[in-house]
């Protein structure tokens, strides 16, 4: 049985991955020992992170009214493909398993995308692509690399080719909701191992990108789900939208919402159930952790972190803006760790082990994260116990399924 898709504990006891975790544990371990004995501490093990998001390119083709990365699409930053390569192989040689292309601008627009794609097949890691669908002929080019295990997310919505263009915006008017559904039945039939899903961030009055009101889309959660099971999808993945503080931190504030907000609420719980009728053996309806947790009225839980953000050293978000401790912080100068040359070569891992242990030391994340409803919540206390505890840390292999996204 696979791991729950947020259950990233599960996942870092796999018995290829948690020999590292126990390093990472020894290791602050030493450091907090090393400070309450006034010596040196000791070096961060030499290892990459198990995970990481990774932004191929600042550009993008939409201008999404909800996006989180407004700030930094379409600058001119870039990663030279030569040094990404010889990054992502050094970070391969030191536990590096999973590679999700994402954020900060749509990948398939990456000159070459599907030889990237072969070339991270080639080193053995697991790859996802989330894309706004977009560039189905690229998608083409690409799914014949992946495997079972990979999968292909779609940010769609919206459930009426209206609503869609009204959220995403697209510079060429001839791409639709219908056009980019038109291509799963192809990318299917070209490789049907990866699971395809369609990813819809639920959005409420109220909501808003600087100062700008967003679309509401409750009324459309069903329409959507409806139309990912008739054109093919795996899945449909409902999440609530986060907006970005001016701390930089991305939050969800369902407070925000221009009914009352157990009204707002019951909305989506009534909708949400609604879609989830339509899951079947072959389509699955997803709820997102924070999700299910703003429905149940508990998610401010996710909100309480420890000081230390542990996952920050086994998950990491490389950009051509530099290398960053979270996909809530993407593009904020607090939050960075090194810059996109990070893991280049020996020297330059060696020196962001030296600025990782800085970062883990520096950002607290009980006061940056203290709006985040964090997915990591549960794995960051988890680890925290560990390195607290007054017995040898042990992790307890758990089942292997090769699911290694974090």
């Amino acid at each position: 049985m696979s791991h729950a898709i947020h259950d990233f504990a599960a996942k870092l006891r796999q018995p290829s991955v948690a020999p590292a975790v126990e390093a990472y544990v020894r290791w602050r371990r030493g450091v907090r020992r090393a400070e309450e004995l006034g010596v040196e501490a000791p070096p961060a093990p030499q290892q990459a992170p198990v995970s990481i998001n990774l932004d191929l390119t600042t550009a993008c083709n939409y201008r999404c009214t909800h996006c989180i990365d407004w700030d930094i699409l379409n600058t001119k930053h870039r990663l030279a493909e030569a040094d990404l390569r010889a990054s992502l192989a050094l970070m391969r040689e030191r536990g590096l398993r999973s590679v999700i292309l994402i954020g900060g601008g749509e990948p398939t627009l990456y000159p070459g995308f599907a030889g990237f794609v072969a070339f991270l097949k080639g080193l053995g890691l697991s790859v996802a692509v989330v894309t706004n669908g977009s560039r189905g002929d690229r998608l083409l080019e690409a799914i014949p690399h992946l495997e079972a295990g990979d999968w292909i997310r779609m940010s769609l919505d919206a459930g009426s080719n209206e609503l869609f263009a009204a959220m995403h915006r697209p510079t060429n008017p001839a791409v639709t909701l219908d056009t980019i559904c038109a291509w799963i039945p192809r990318l299917k039939a070209a490789n049907p191992r990866p699971r395809i899903g369609f990813s819809y961030i639920i959005v409420w009055g109220g909501a808003s990108r600087d100062e700008h009101a967003l679309a509401d889309n409750i009324d459309e959660i069903v329409l959507a789900t409806e139309r990912a099971k008739r054109s093919g999808f795996d899945y449909i993945a409902l999440k609530p939208v986060l907006e970005r503080q001016e701390n930089g931190a991305e939050v969800m504030d369902p407070g925000k919402a221009e009914a009352q907000l157990d009204a707002t609420i019951a909305r989506i719980r009534r909708e949400v159930d609604r879609a989830k009728a339509l899951a079947d053996a072959r389509f699955d309806v997803y709820e997102s952790t924070n999700l299910r947790m703003l429905e149940e009225g508990t998610w401010r839980e996710l909100t309480q972190q420890p000081r230390t953000c542990h996952m920050q050293a086994l998950r990491q978000v490389l950009t051509p803006l530099g290398l960053y401790n979270c996909p809530a912080h993407r593009g904020v100068d607090k939050a960075k760790i090194a810059e996109k040359d990070a893991y280049q070569s020996e020297a330059h891992a060696a020196a962001t082990g030296d600025a990782l242990a800085g970062i883990l030391d520096r950002f607290d994340a009980s006061v940056e994260c203290r709006e985040v409803t964090c997915l990591y919540h549960s794995t960051n206390w988890w680890l925290e116990g560990l390195i607290a505890g007054a017995d040898e840390p042990r992790i307890a292999p758990g089942a292997t399924d090769g699911d290694f996204f974090l």
